[in-house]
């Protein structure tokens, strides 16, 4: 079964309105839908024209400027660009949609294979763990010596 696509309203304010959940969104709220799965289509709202595309390289283009995690190459970017108007262009798409579709499936693959055969080795769970507890005794410590006055050497709920 399908999932239905949930619409998104453009309005000329640039306002972006999630019609499903009756709520404004941000560009960072339709990325995390990307993230999680979900089907959606934005739509101008005065002209009720399909700007999905736009608006998903908009969010590309955001998340490329935020310069901390580029994913782009600059001379892939700059073979894209030659692409356009090129007599590939109508198969291009098709290979690029094709090529990202077999990473993520490599990169499942991979993660299943890191996950069921090399969690022994990498106890990344155990670690996370440790870290949490060696937080709580830290937290602990610190508690117990705001409670120790140095002046009269006595602790302060225990009283004079």
């Amino acid at each position: 079964m399908e999932k239905a696509s949930i619409t998104v309203k453009k309005y000329p304010n640039r306002r972006l309105y999630r019609t499903d959940k009756s709520k404004y969104i941000t560009l960072e709220d339709l990325a995390t839908m990307v993230k999680n799965g979900e089907e959606f289509t934005v739509v101008d709202a005065k002209t009720k024209e399909d700007i999905t595309r736009s608006i998903l390289v908009q969010i590309i283009f955001e998340q490329e400027s935020k310069g901390d995690a580029n994913i782009l190459p600059v001379n892939f970017l700059k073979k894209l660009i030659g692409f356009y108007g090129d007599n590939l262009t109508s198969v291009l798409p098709g290979y690029l949609e094709a090529s990202m579709e077999a990473f993520t499936r490599n990169q499942e693959k991979m993660q299943e294979f890191v996950k069921t055969n090399l969690d022994g080795l990498f106890p990344l769970q155990r670690l996370e763990e440790l870290r949490k507890q060696n937080m709580e005794m830290i937290t602990k410590s610190m508690e117990l010596m705001s409670q120790w006055n140095p002046v009269v050497g006595y602790w302060k709920d225990k009283g004079k």
